[in-house]
């Protein structure tokens, strides 16, 4: 194979959901050591759980939900008073705030980098099929062709802490980056606080650095996306052991539904207004932050297998592990080059 490896596992895809997300599950995370804090809840509709040595011993939880508060304020586009809900009914009044102008340079960035395939005016699109913040209606296929005209992420420009469109009905879903993000804003808190040890689980996605309570990497669980609306079948594909680096999963499960007997997924690419439809399963990413690998994930899945791993290994720093269904129904697992040294047993 060259530069990827590929395998084949013991799964058929009609075991598959196509359209299914890898969750990711920790591992060897036992808080058997005294010395490492364990504090777990909701946040974002999702769950959260944060493993970290503090110096002091000092717990740090309600500071940690304070931050994320915070953070919700800004980029949730569930929270009405949130800037980017601001933004997205046009309020002259609203100033973007750190959060949302430190998202807003990496979101351009991927954009740039993967030529649309990542693209937060993505929102009118999601909303019309029914994935968003709005009333989509999943009785009928939306006319996208009227609402192509005001998507695109060179239809905004951020200036003097304003965001600027083109057409005041362009809407803003920094969704598939903002809990990326949320991660890093939680791994910052705990460097601010004396931590040099810890893991950071938001919805998924993962900052580690350091080592865990058993002196060792983190181990990453990578579930294999199996049909289980449930999700309560979590099977592990691959363990990923890893520190010093953030890691997103994405993919297409749990969000989807039938339409006149097709499915229909969540990820929509934003250059054709479509949800995706190919053989990826799933996109998982390392990158030096987990907002960029949040980011490529969602245009991983969007690009499919092939560009995805092209594009992939022409970025320094980045790497991934895609599973995808091959031409007889087989699930296979292929990664570049650089994530083999994150798989326990296979770095060579």
């Amino acid at each position: 194979m060259g530069k990827y490896r590929v395998y084949e596992t013991a799964c058929p895809v009609w075991r598959l959901i196509v359209s299914l997300c890898v969750a990711v599950v920790v591992l060897s995370c036992s808080t058997g050591n005294k010395e490492y804090i364990r504090n777990t809840g909701r946040i974002f509709g999702t769950y959260y759980s944060v493993i970290y040595q503090q110096p002091e011993g000092v717990d740090l939880q309600e500071k940690m939900e304070e931050r994320m508060r915070e953070f919700d304020r800004s980029l949730s586009t569930f929270n009405r008073e949130s800037v980017i809900s601001r933004i997205n009914r046009n309020d002259t009044t609203v100033r973007t705030d750190r959060y949302f102008e430190s998202m807003y340079v990496v979101a351009e960035r991927v954009s740039q980098c993967t030529d649309g395939a990542f693209d937060i005016t993505v929102a009118p699109l999601v909303n019309a099929w029914g994935f968003g913040f709005g009333d989509g209606d999943r009785t009928k296929r939306p006319v996208t062709d009227t609402i192509m005209p005001y998507v695109g992420y060179r239809k905004i420009k951020l200036e003097n802490h304003r965001l600027l469109k083109q057409d005041p009905r362009i809407m803003l879903d920094a969704s598939a980056i903002a809990k990326g993000y949320s991660s890093d804003v939680m791994a910052a808190l705990l460097e601010e606080n004396g931590c040099r040890n810890y893991m950071v689980e938001i919805g998924g996605e993962v900052v580690c650095r350091g080592v865990n309570p058993k002196g060792e990497k983190w181990r990453i669980g990578i579930n294999k996306p199996i049909d289980d609306e449930t999700n309560l079948r979590n099977e592990i594909e691959k363990i990923v052991s890893i520190t010093d680096a953030g890691m997103a999963t994405s993919g297409n499960y749990r969000q989807f539904y039938y339409l006149n007997g097709k499915k229909y997924s969540h990820t929509i690419d934003p250059r054709t207004g479509t949800p995706v439809n190919h053989n990826l399963l799933s996109a998982t990413v390392v990158a030096p932050t987990c907002m960029e690998a949040d980011a490529f994930a969602t245009a991983f899945m969007v690009l499919g297998k092939d560009k995805a791993l092209e594009l992939c290994e022409a970025t320094p720093g980045m790497d991934c592990l895609l599973i995808y269904a091959d031409d007889d129904g087989q699930s296979r697992v292929v990664y570049t080059d650089g994530f083999a040294r994150y798989l326990l047993g296979e770095e060579d």
